[in-house]
């Protein structure tokens, strides 16, 4: 699994979070306005053991993703035996959520490594009240904190483990669990930091701008996303496990900690999830929820009918497969040959093409006439400095720069329009415009560009794989100041360009 993932690793482009995680990865900082810094720390250790590239900034994830399964052996050994240790271990291989860990660089790696973790540390603490097991706890949840800001749902679950339940109450009189949690809260500090400098940027993001807080009823589908997610028959064993584990919870050790962390995970991010982001990419959300049944499965299994045995093996086996197809996709999303076969169909990867060839453009158009180089978004401008490695990309003032709390960061560093304005009001500007956008999206997203870029002068256009991907390059001059935006966006040049352009 790990030469599969690395094979990937090394060849496919940045997924467009990713890239932009780069980017703060060469502005080392306390945090940003999108993530707390660690996954930024990893990258920037990374490109500085290996050098820049794509497994420079990946392999420290592929380090954390394959240790996954070996803390889940761990887990199982010390739960129940090195049997069900071993079980555990090839069930997490299996889980595709899991199973594909580390091919990207993102934040869910050490995140889920750490919750991990503290899953064990908590096990054995319980059981031992071992100084080293409650050091490791508050490690791993500093670490959490560190990653992102849903450590906060591996807090709810501890804590509902620590009061709904008669083992879990009696660690209130323990100093080892105060002592977790003092330093679990030294993994909050460069998120307060941040947080301070940047005048709440990153909570507003996560807490409200991100977040319509209203109910939407197509979140209902979330089990089904998770089927699919997990592969059916894997999620349909796991929450049997979670079943009996639930009823097996007044027996004490390990069932109460299996079944209150899981259900901890669980519960709450499908309730949350019928009323938080519906826009964004989120089934793998839930993972931290299955580590624990993981273990129990098998155990459980032990005792089952032959036919939850059945499941049990034959989920295992095509989650396996589904593992290996997840591979598979990134695989063809990484080869030239792979994008043309997936062109035609819906399962198109667009976050992952066209990067390579619009910074090639660039390159090709800047070695002709140096300019300034901008794009019309942050993920564009993250993944052409990317590839480009030596040149900075400033990003207009776009809609989804606001929508995904990028904005506040490219102001900090100044590559945001007021930077570009500041810094090189009046020189020639080369603008590379993404014209493949939702078509609601389109008109508001185009106009607003008229106004950002002086004298625009359309140079050229790279449609790629059949029009899944285009890319559109002006020249012009930066403006001095801002200007207003005009009041008919049908009449922009951009509009108009992107209008002519084909459509996939």
């Amino acid at each position: 699994m790990l030469v599969l993932k690395c094979i990937v690793a090394a060849t496919m482009s940045p997924f467009g979070d990713e890239a932009f995680y780069w980017l703060e990865s060469r502005h080392p900082a306390w945090g940003y306005s999108d993530l707390p810094p660690l996954t930024a720390w990893l990258i920037w250790l990374g490109e500085r053991v290996a050098g820049h590239g794509l497994l420079g900034m990946r392999w420290p994830f592929l380090v954390l993703g394959s240790a996954l399964p070996w803390v889940m052996v761990a887990f199982g050994r010390w739960a129940f035996d090195a049997r069900i240790g071993w079980q555990a271990g090839l069930l997490c291989l299996a889980l595709p959520l899991a199973g594909t860990f580390g091919v990207m660089a993102m934040p869910d790696v050490p995140l889920t490594l750490a919750i991990a973790a503290a899953l064990y540390a908590l096990l054995r603490a319980m059981d031992e009240n071992q100084l080293r097991d409650w050091v490791l706890l508050g490690i791993a949840l500093a670490v959490a904190w560190l990653t992102h800001y849903r450590a906060a749902m591996a807090m709810l679950a501890g804590l509902l483990l620590l009061v709904f339940t008669s083992r879990g109450r009696a660690q209130w009189r323990r100093p080892g669990l105060w002592l977790a949690l003092a330093v679990a809260a030294l993994g909050l500090v460069p998120l307060i930091v941040s947080n301070w400098r940047q005048h709440g940027a990153g909570l507003a993001f996560q807490l409200v701008d991100r977040n319509p807080w209203s109910f939407h009823a197509d979140a209902l589908v979330q089990p089904l996303e998770q089927a699919i997610a997990c592969t059916p028959m894997l999620y349909v064993a796991l929450l049997w496990a979670l079943w009996r584990s639930w009823r097996r919870r007044g027996e004490g050790t390990p069932w109460d900690l299996l079944a209150w962390t899981s259900l901890g995970f669980l519960v709450p991010y499908f309730v949350f999830g019928l009323f938080a982001d519906d826009l964004r990419f989120r089934a793998h959300w839930p993972l931290p929820g299955y580590l624990p049944l993981l273990a129990a499965l098998p155990a459980l299994c032990r005792e089952a009918g032959r036919g939850w045995r059945v499941v049990t093996v034959a989920g295992g086996v095509l989650g396996g497969m589904g593992t290996l197809l997840g591979l598979a996709y990134l695989a063809l999303a990484a080869s030239p040959q792979g994008v043309d076969m997936l062109a035609a169909s819906k399962a198109f990867p667009t976050n992952f093409v066209g990067w390579r060839e619009s910074a090639a453009q660039a390159r090709t158009l800047l070695e002709r006439k140096d300019a300034v180089l901008v794009a019309d978004n942050f993920m564009l401008a993250a993944e052409l400095e990317f590839q480009l490695g030596d040149r900075p990309v400033y990003s207009l003032d776009s809609t989804l720069n606001v929508k995904h709390g990028r904005a506040p960061q490219l102001a900090v560093w100044g590559r945001d329009e007021a930077g570009l304005r500041a810094t090189h009001a009046g020189a020639p500007m080369l603008l590379v415009v993404s014209e493949v956008m939702r078509e609601r999206e389109k008109l508001a997203r185009l106009g607003a560009i008229c106004g950002s870029i002086q004298s625009p002068e359309f140079v050229t256009r790279s449609v790629l794989f059949d029009g899944r991907k285009s890319f559109a390059y002006y020249r012009g001059q930066v403006p001095a100041e801002p200007s207003p935006r005009i009041a008919d966006p049908a009449s922009c040049l951009f509009w108009r360009n992107a209008q002519a352009s084909p459509r996939p």
